[in-house]
């Protein structure tokens, strides 16, 4: 009998206990969501940071500035880009994208049929019939060009959340940077001691591996951006600047975004010559774009990523692919974002504390 009352007293409190800590997580997870922008601006500082260490760093070593002058002219490089990106390029994408009608979803899709009224005329003129064709894909129904202003103006709302939050952002970095000293200090604390040295030099290896990724990968935004530009301009087309600087933004999805980028600049350029005539004009630009873009891609996956990737991270191109592909089968496109910076940071602490695993010490040879 009192070994009953025991056991249902048990199972009583761990029902307690079990909705109280699936209540702390949906509480935490709610104040989460509620603090998103404020993690938005820590995240964004951080990556910040992780750029700014080598430059704070070459401040201090080359020039001799003391700490504080160092992480003052850091973040000044830091203004002045932001700051001449908004009031030098921007601009110009926005005007090209009002000349584009990318802000107006109606307008678009007027345009979009107009095109597909010339794709329909040009598929009749050479026997095909192109209301059958259309009719069976129910392509009216299943396509919907709203992803492109939808994608635009996400990119120009980004960029003006980050215009209001600026200020916030440039603040935490600078603490971060400035600091960075008394946060080690500070860490050690919490860490045991019998593990302090391995997750002080893990964190000291992620911190160099991840700034020369992010300073990497603006680098070959800057490359693809301008390679785009130059193919786009080589053959005239209208908006180059805007479409160019879309398809560069895609290129930071791994693998899957120049694939789309490809897509987009397909349909941004057939949308931005829709003067002229199908056959002669319209078709031919296209596909000299798409085969530009190609060849664009080509060197990006042969250069410019595998320098990114094998050199900043050092991890096998192979070895990435795999990683980002898994992470977007899980995870969807966030996941592909994120998965090299996780990966690498995974790695890191894979080799500080399970160095002699055969698979780790076999990632990890390298780093």
């Amino acid at each position: 009998m009192i070994t009953s009352k025991v056991t249902s007293k048990t199972i009583a409190l761990g029902i307690v206990k079990g909705v109280g800590i699936i209540v702390l997580a949906a509480l935490a997870l709610y104040f989460l969501y509620q603090i998103q922008s404020v993690i938005i601006y820590l995240v964004v500082a951080f990556i910040l940071t992780l750029i700014g260490n080598p430059i704070l760093d070459f401040f201090k070593r080359k020039l001799k500035f003391n700490h504080i002058f160092a992480t003052i002219a850091t973040l000044i490089i830091f203004v002045l880009l932001i700051f001449g990106l908004i009031s030098m390029f921007i601009p110009l994408v926005l005007a090209q994208g009002e000349n584009l009608s990318l802000l107006n979803t109606t307008a678009i899709e007027k345009s979009s049929l107009e095109l597909f009224n010339k794709i329909a005329l040009y598929l009749d003129n050479h026997g095909i019939d192109s209301s059958r064709l259309f009719k069976e894909a129910n392509i009216s129904s299943r396509l919907s060009f709203s992803f492109i202003p939808d994608l635009f103006n996400s990119i120009i709302g980004t960029v003006s959340s980050f215009g209001i939050g600026l200020a916030s952002v440039l603040f935490i970095t600078f603490f971060f940077l400035k600091d960075r000293l008394v946060f080690i200090i500070s860490a050690k604390d919490l860490i045991p001691e019998s593990q302090e040295d391995k997750i002080l030099h893990s964190l000291h290896k992620i911190n160099h591996l991840l700034s020369r990724y992010f300073i990497g990968l603006l680098l070959q935004l800057l490359i693809v951006f301008i390679l785009y530009l130059i193919v786009l301009l080589i053959f005239g087309v209208e908006n180059a600047l805007l479409i160019a600087f879309l398809c560069a933004v895609l290129n930071i999805v791994p693998y899957i975004g120049p694939l789309v980028a490809s897509v987009v600049a397909a349909i941004l350029t057939m949308l931005s010559n829709l003067g002229g005539d199908f056959q002669t004009e319209i078709l031919p630009l296209t596909i000299y774009v798409m085969i530009g873009f190609w060849i664009v891609q080509l060197i990006d996956n042969n250069i410019s990523s595998p320098m990114i990737f094998s050199k900043s991270v050092s991890s096998h191109p192979l070895e990435i692919f795999l990683v980002v592909l898994i992470t977007g089968f899980l995870f969807g496109i966030v996941g592909m974002i994120i998965a090299i910076p996780f990966y690498t940071i995974l790695k890191v602490f894979g080799k500080e504390f399970f160095p002699d695993n055969k698979i780790i010490k076999l990632l990890t040879k390298n780093i």
